[in-house]
């Protein structure tokens, strides 16, 4: 009996090349993510040291232009903070379709899959099959061969 042959190879492969993509750009969104985190983590850690400075002038007091300054101080770094924040939700949401591809992409990958498996699994069968006529076959023969020795 012939090689098996799945007539789908081409698509599985590429079906797994396009998971295998996906998945790298779900690592770089996840590193941007990350990446992001940490940004306004940093911004955050600053609008608390500034806020922390702020509060400790204005007990041992200050003067207004002091008090302008650290309140603008604070404004802009509430901007950068929103900001940050802003482009680190647009990234999840980014990274969240990504992820959403992926699993769309292996449900398409696993699906051929079982499908190749199946069909393996239908032709190692039938080369069973195949292979115990042979043997029947050969055993039969030689049963008729003996016979025709005694005769």
């Amino acid at each position: 009996m012939k090689k098996f042959q799945f007539p789908l190879d081409t698509v599985l492969d590429y079906r797994r090349q396009v998971q295998d993509s996906l998945q790298v750009e779900l690592g770089t969104f996840t590193a941007e993510v990350h990446r992001q985190e940490e940004i306004l983590a940093a911004a955050r850690q600053r609008y608390s040291e500034i806020n922390q400075e702020y509060r400790e002038k204005k007990a041992e007091g200050m003067w207004i232009a002091e008090v302008r300054g650290f309140e603008t101080a604070l404004e802009v770094q509430e901007t950068v903070i929103a900001k940050e924040t802003t482009k680190l939700k647009k990234i999840q949401r980014q990274m969240e379709a990504k992820r959403r591809e992926l699993v769309s992409a292996k449900q398409d990958a696993s699906s051929v899959e079982k499908l190749r498996e199946k069909k393996f699994h239908a032709y190692t069968k039938d080369l069973e099959k195949s292979e115990e006529k042979f043997i029947d076959d050969l055993v039969c023969a030689g049963r008729g061969n003996a016979r025709n020795a005694f005769l």
